[in-house]
């Protein structure tokens, strides 16, 4: 698998599957080697990386992350198996344990322990019986990891981890707790965005979401932040380090701090600075012809 440095996070968000091959097409031109595909409440991003490998010529497809949750051990082998057939090292599964709110009211699961939770389910997806024919090359596993024991099982029970709204710092600690081989794609979210102001009033929209999940405070206090940090959409401290606002090169210099602290892989989520739903494509052009 000829996983680049940089991909894309989000990518076909607010489009349809179709408008989502051609945005791959556009990316793949670009640079980017991987489009990294979230599962929450829509699409199911499974169902969409056979139809979009057959639409790109090298592109990777990656879920970021698929909910545990939603299938069970052996069906999750099935599909891992099956895609791993249909789009030979083009696809990495990324699994996670989701949001207690999204597993418990919209799924209506009972949400467990994260780190024994997802243990158990690898151990499952192991044992499960999958009697048809073998891939060739089964693709690589990744957690979506943000806590050590998590990213000791990361590299131990799977080939690597993907971490959300995280830091370089979490990255060069991800790296020394991993060891030098497991795969480390974090993502990282970016705005093309000078005037300070501006540049935060969009980057807290988009965090409103993740800033009161208890999972990514844990994971940030663990690097200096503290409970005040969170109140009133996020502290400025903590919304400049977790969205980099700012001209491409300052963007692409963050994103570099990323790979020299460890990632194998930085995933780049692109907001666009209307505040506007979908990536900014003009910005992440111009991060693939600065990182490349």
């Amino acid at each position: 698998m000829e996983l680049g440095k940089i991909g894309i996070w989000g990518g076909g968000m607010g489009m349809s599957t179709a408008d989502t091959a051609k945005f791959a097409q556009r990316a793949e031109g670009w640079g980017y080697s991987a489009i990294w595909i979230p599962e929450a409440v829509g699409r199911d991003p499974l169902s969409m990386i056979p139809y979009l490998a057959g639409q790109t010529e090298k592109m990777i497809y990656a879920t970021g992350i698929a909910n545990i949750y939603a299938r069970d051990p052996m069906l999750m082998k099935s599909t891992w198996k099956t895609i791993s057939e249909l789009a030979p090292k083009r696809f990495i599964l990324g699994l996670g344990v989701s949001h207690s709110h999204l597993v418990s009211n919209q799924r209506g699961h009972e949400y467990g322990k994260p780190l024994s939770t997802m243990r158990n389910y690898l151990e499952a997806m192991d044992k499960a019986l999958y009697m048809d024919v073998e891939p060739e090359f089964d693709a690589p596993i990744v957690i979506g990891a943000l806590r050590d024991k998590m990213l000791k099982l990361s590299a131990t029970q799977a080939q690597g981890a993907h971490p959300y709204n995280v830091t370089p710092e979490h990255t060069k600690h991800a790296r020394e707790l991993m060891g030098p081989d497991a795969l480390l794609c974090p993502e990282h979210m970016v705005l093309h965005e000078t005037d300070p102001t501006k540049a935060r009033d969009i980057a807290r929209k988009n965090l409103k979401v993740y800033i009161g999940l208890p999972n990514y405070q844990n994971s940030l206090k663990q690097f200096g932040f503290t409970d005040a940090d969170f109140l009133d959409g996020g502290s400025d401290a903590l919304v400049d380090a977790l969205v980099c606002w700012g001209e491409p090169d300052k963007i692409a210099a963050h994103m570099q701090e990323h790979l020299d602290a460890g990632a194998n892989h930085v995933c780049i989520q692109a907001y666009r600075n209307d505040g506007g739903f979908g990536a900014d494509e003009t910005l992440l052009q111009e991060l693939a012809r600065l990182l490349s």
